[in-house]
């Protein structure tokens, strides 16, 4: 029995994490899933990234000074990665990846950067 799907593109992205005065903090790989590939219509508007406004951040900041209020930072990096899947999606094998039989493909279990 054959199953046609389209499997989705990935990459390695690689970054330098510098510290202040220049010296190399650490070197960081990621793996992106290339989702240029989703259909108009279906999938193509589930993309959600929320951002603030710095002068929403500079009206709070405002309120909570002339309140008294204490302030504390929070960082919440990669807030959507490794999110829970709904539905079933199929990549590619990573380059460099090198399968055991030719046409295996990947089925992420959690999202991964850009999906």
């Amino acid at each position: 029995m054959d199953i046609h799907f389209e499997a989705f593109g990935c990459k390695w992205v690689y970054k330098i994490k510098y510290h202040i005065d220049g010296t190399i903090e650490c070197h960081k790989a990621r793996l992106v899933v290339l989702s240029s590939h989703q259909s108009k219509g279906e999938d193509f508007y589930e993309t959600f990234a929320l951002a603030a406004m710095m002068d929403t951040v500079r009206c709070l900041l405002a309120v909570a000074a002339s309140k008294g209020w204490g302030l504390h930072q929070m960082d919440v990096h990669n807030s959507f990665l490794y999110g829970d899947l709904h539905k079933d999606i199929y990549m590619k094998p990573p380059p460099g990846f090198h399968a055991p039989k030719p046409g295996l493909v990947c089925k992420p279990c959690k999202s991964l950067y850009r999906l």
